[in-house]
């Protein structure tokens, strides 16, 4: 078993990284069970695929099911699910448990930080890109029509319990995808671990145990790090782990946030831009970029795209989150594992770029 502990004071939570720990769920789940009982939201396929190993647990298990996919992440299903958690009976003490990726993550999360003004939840995430990025960090939040993640909140789990053997159920697709997030890592700050990603991504994708295991807790340590130094993206800090994501949220904005474009599909994309904007800026080696795409390419993960316009790829950026001063930073670099936040981009920049990229 391995352990990492995301520092934040008295509101501290461990990230505890086991293959097979599901199967032990009596033992790991019950610090967060009431009276013998779990409440638990999954999605419909996750909990087909995972639901029998909790099932094996011994506890009664109140189960909320929602929709697969990223329609669930709406209003309407905050709604339904804030609902059906008060007619359950949750109280502030409880723990409410998200098992599923990062859709079921991120809407339950946020469901319990308004129940009754805040309650507890522990992610138990069964995707590769909740593993290594949603689940970690007290991000949560649903997407509206101006854009993905508008509205929601910063709401602390009480633990982050991590089971690669998850993986196993997952399609080569949605592996690829959640892969982005764990070579984001290596580009944000570490070029050793890009180096790793490079020699070891096609045994992790695999299923080699050991890469997997090895690329998991090297991920969430980096977030950790950074999650407790920037809790509330509130020095720069954090913002660093948005690589790719200006750039890749505006394209998923443009696929209608559904699965034609998957999230991590979408941040490749995004780094694979932000290296090559920051080539043409003069910021970073042009060999840098070319090596980024070229690792990407080889995973499989898209490093072009003919969704959008270039102006109506930049109309979605005006709504970025982190827009402040009516600029948008953007999450450029100097090379590989030296990323930064600048703040002097012009949105026109942008729009010319995207033009003479999609040639």
């Amino acid at each position: 078993m391995r352990q990492v502990e995301v520092g934040l004071g008295e509101r501290s939570y461990p990230i505890v990284i086991e293959n097979g720990l599901l199967d032990r769920a009596a033992e790991m789940l019950g610090p967060y069970a009431r009276g013998g009982r779990l409440v638990v939201v999954a999605d419909d396929r996750v909990w087909a695929r995972q639901g029998p190993r909790l099932q094996q647990s011994g506890f009664e298990i109140d189960l909320v099911t929602i929709p697969a996919g990223e329609g669930s992440k709406s209003w309407e299903m905050l709604s339904t699910l804030v609902d059906r958690l008060l007619e359950l009976g949750v109280e502030r003490s409880d723990h409410v448990l998200a098992l599923g990726g990062g859709m079921v993550g991120d809407l339950t999360g946020f469901a319990a930080s308004i129940l009754k003004r805040g309650c507890n939840f522990v992610q138990v995430p069964t995707t590769l890109l909740a593993q290594v990025d949603s689940s970690v960090g007290g991000k949560t939040a649903i997407n509206t029509p101006a854009g993905k993640n508008m509205v929601g909140a910063f709401h602390q789990p009480a633990a982050v319990l991590i089971d690669p053997a998850t993986l196993e159920t997952l399609d080569p697709r949605q592996l690829r995808a959640g892969y982005a997030e764990v070579v984001k890592y290596g580009l944000i700050g570490d070029a050793i671990f890009f180096d790793w990603c490079e020699k070891n991504a096609h045994a992790l994708l695999a299923g080699d145990v050991d890469a997997r295991l090895h690329a998991i807790e090297t991920s969430v340590r980096a977030k950790a790090a950074i999650v407790g130094e920037d809790e509330r993206e509130l020095s720069g800090r954090r913002a660093l782990l948005n690589l790719g994501h200006t750039f890749g949220h505006a394209f998923e904005a443009e696929a209608g946030f559904s699965d034609r474009l998957l999230h991590g599909e979408a941040v490749a994309l995004g780094m694979a831009i932000a290296f090559r904007f920051s080539a043409e800026r003069g910021l970073c080696p042009a060999a840098d970029a070319d090596r980024v795409e070229a690792h990407l390419a080889a995973i499989g993960l898209p490093v072009r795209s003919d969704l959008g316009t270039p102006a109506g790829l930049v109309a979605h950026m005006t709504h970025d989150k982190k827009k402040s001063g009516g600029r948008v930073p953007f999450i450029l670099a100097r090379g590989i594992g030296q990323a930064f936040v600048d703040k002097s981009v012009e949105l026109a920049e942008v729009e010319d770029f995207l033009r003479r990229w999609r040639g």
